[in-house]
């Protein structure tokens, strides 16, 4: 193959690999969401278990409903953070593919299409991890609303 043959073949790889690349974007933001959720939730079990004024103003019932939710949203949100990690790694293969594929002229369209289904499972998944944190975030707001 001449030069130009080669710079188009790379120039094809690059425009492909955008799509992806704005998909890891999307991926990375939820990535913050989630750390920023599970950190709250920590910082809520320490206030809980570590903080006398915060423990005398409770009930120890309540606070061991509060920290046993606590600890499923935990389970949960770990299992987001996993499924959106292992999402953007499957979207670092399908990049790193393309520019395999252009590099030496391999047909490798079976295996970019299995590693974005992949990744679009693994985001499928940590959305579904998500909405059932959202939805476990939510009944502690009920807990603390009836206690009232």
């Amino acid at each position: 193959m001449n030069s130009t043959d080669v710079i188009s073949e790379m120039s094809r790889a690059i425009q492909l690999a955008l799509g992806p690349v704005f998909l890891m974007t999307g991926i990375a933001g939820m990535l913050n969401v989630m750390t920023n959720r599970l950190s709250r939730i920590i910082d809520r079990v320490r206030s809980l278990t570590e903080k006398p004024d915060v423990i005398a103003a409770y009930d120890p019932e309540e606070i061991r409903n509060e920290l046993k939710l606590s600890e499923r949203r935990r389970r949960v949100t770990s299992n987001a953070i996993t499924m959106f990690t292992v999402a953007a790694l499957f979207i670092c293969l399908v990049i790193v593919t393309l520019f395999l594929e252009a590099m030496y002229y391999l047909q490798l369209n079976w295996l970019i299409g299995m590693l974005f289904i992949l990744a679009t499972l693994g985001l499928v998944i940590g959305l579904a991890y998500f909405l059932r944190e959202m939805h476990l975030a939510s009944m502690m707001v009920k807990i603390r609303k009836n206690r009232r």
